[in-house]
């Protein structure tokens, strides 16, 4: 890990989460160490380059760059490439597999989605929580409140995932 760190979040979902681990110091690095000292939400690597990357940092930085697409990459120019290291944090299908998890609902969520292949984790959610706003920044933070209990979400998400050999998950950023 650099001296530098960036956490890149594709969603608000994604940044209550990293923002709640933060707070309760539960990951591997604080937000002491974050430039700007917050999670970023700069999904395109052309506009990091022009906000962060311009500013003359002695060291490499860390960038890890939470999303949900296993094909979405964090392209850079040639010329910052060097200055560097991007570690894709992947949360597949979609992070909304943690209300899941936590709810107990992974057994009936895999039967209703092999009925309908097409049942995203987020809409299933909505249905059975009847909350529109599932994917919001402050939903997330309410729910998710409880750092043990998304500690154990994340445990149980981690468990029931096929998680790559070459990825990172949330989970991997815990202490």
């Amino acid at each position: 890990m650099g001296k530098y760190i960036a956490c890149i979040c594709e969603g608000g979902a994604e940044r209550a989460i990293l923002d709640i681990l933060l707070d309760n110091k539960k990951l591997i690095f604080s937000r002491e160490d974050l430039i700007d000292e917050q999670v970023l939400r700069c999904r395109n690597g052309r506009e990091f380059e022009e906000r962060y990357l311009r500013k003359r940092y002695s060291d490499k930085i860390t960038v890890y760059f939470v999303h949900d697409s296993r094909s979405e990459k964090f392209n850079l120019s040639k010329a910052y490439k060097h200055k560097v290291d991007i570690k894709n944090v992947i949360t597949a299908p979609e992070i909304e597999k943690l209300i899941i998890c936590k709810e107990g609902w992974y057994k009936n969520y895999e039967k209703e989605s092999r009925k309908n292949p097409k049942l995203k984790p987020s809409s299933y959610c909505k249905s059975k929580l009847k909350v529109k706003t599932i994917k919001s920044y402050s939903f997330v933070e309410e729910y998710f409140s409880d750092i043990e209990v998304l500690v154990n979400s994340l445990h149980e998400y981690q468990r029931i995932s096929k998680v790559r050999v070459n990825e990172l998950s949330i989970w991997n950023l815990l202490k």
